[in-house]
């Protein structure tokens, strides 16, 4: 890698902010803590008090402005993603913007508009695609072992997950929506990242708000607020019909009286499946005319890189990113049509532009 240090800011100063982002970036030799902005003062102190950060801010306008950055990495409620991303971009900085992309895909679009125009880089901070799991199915379904995929099964379903009740997950406004934009964007994705995102055609399902009232379910270290606002659904169930003839099942919830939570992705070809069931790989074939199921022991060091050093290494070589902006634009239009269809209680199909799907047109 380039010997170049590279000028680092965070915007955002909660948990996730420090735990994945902080704690990633000061480990890697090329990148200098620079600053670090939240409108909370006292939550941007505490972090570079913590990291020995001594450029704090509570105005992001203020500090790309002022310290000359190469790279900020976006820890906000969904709402500012694009606002922020954009205003990093005509400032020349490299952008590492957390799931989702934004709360819509003309949203998305505009912060992959403001990246062709600045010439930068902008990653989502989708870190299921890079797991040694993730990189060992990739390979294996780009390398045909499938066969044609003709069925896809996705989910993430909690038993006590909501992500604070009357936080800002909890509220449209700020979240752009609820579990589906929360969980769907990091296992629909991968499932579709899997198969090679294939256009489209149509989507339908539901939403259900049904734990709004309870202060019992939230997650294990997300704090509540009994008295904000619960406005997003906390379970989407839904179906999408590709254009190539194949079709995705899809089941999100924050909490679900079940026995355990359960992460799953299915893939079913004419050649063999594959299931990621709680990080787990399986692959199901037919072996010597018989049906067989086998449990991969993966190479620890089959992952290359990991999502920051992937990061430096595209701003610094032009590598090609594993999760660029045009994707979350790609997951955004199938989130928006969900959201439409649950809300109309019918199919909604997506429009079709020299058969690409509109809003895709920058793959």
């Amino acid at each position: 890698m380039n010997n170049k240090k590279l000028r680092y800011g965070l915007i955002g100063a909660g948990s996730n902010a420090e735990r994945k982002h902080l704690n990633n970036y000061m480990t890697l030799a090329n990148v200098e803590l620079v600053s670090i902005c939240d409108v909370n003062i006292e939550s941007a102190e505490r972090l570079a008090k913590k990291y020995n950060i001594t450029k704090v801010y509570s105005n992001y306008e203020e500090m790309l402005d002022k310290e000359e950055l190469d790279l900020v990495s976006i820890c906000t409620p969904n709402f500012l993603h694009a606002e922020i991303s954009t205003y990093a971009l005509t400032k020349g900085v490299n952008v590492h913007c957390e799931k989702p992309l934004a709360i819509n895909a003309n949203e998305a679009q505009k912060i992959v508009d403001a990246k062709n125009q600045s010439g930068k880089q902008v990653m989502i901070g989708l870190n299921n695609r890079f797991t040694n799991e993730a990189v060992f199915l990739k390979k294996y379904i780009d390398s045909g072992y499938l066969g044609e995929i003709y069925q896809v099964k996705a989910g993430w379903i909690r038993r006590s997950g909501i992500p604070g009740r009357g936080t800002w997950f909890t509220n449209k406004d700020s979240a752009g929506g609820g579990v589906m934009i929360d969980l769907g964007v990091h296992y629909l994705d991968l499932a579709l990242y899997l198969i090679g995102m294939p256009a489209p055609s149509y989507v339908t399902g539901a939403i259900h708000q049904n734990f709004s009232h309870t202060t019992t379910r939230n997650r294990n270290g997300y704090k509540g607020n009994p008295n904000g606002i619960f406005n997003v659904e906390d379970t989407a169930v839904g179906f999408i019909g590709l254009q190539n003839g194949a079709t995705v099942n899809f089941e999100f919830s924050w909490a679900s009286n079940i026995e355990q939570d359960k992460t799953f992705i299915e893939i079913l070809g004419t050649k063999g499946g594959i299931s990621l069931i709680n990080g787990e790989v399986k692959i199901h074939s037919e072996l010597l005319e018989t049906c067989v199921d086998i449990s991969p022991v993966l190479n620890p060091n089959i992952k290359l890189k990991n999502e920051f050093e992937h990061f430096l290494n595209s701003i610094l070589t032009g590598e090609e990113l594993i999760a660029p902006a045009e994707h979350g634009v790609y997951m955004m239009n199938i989130i928006d049509h969900f959201y439409k269809a649950a809300s109309r209680k019918e199919p909604v199909f997506f429009e079709k532009v020299k058969d690409k799907v509109r809003l895709l047109s920058s793959f």
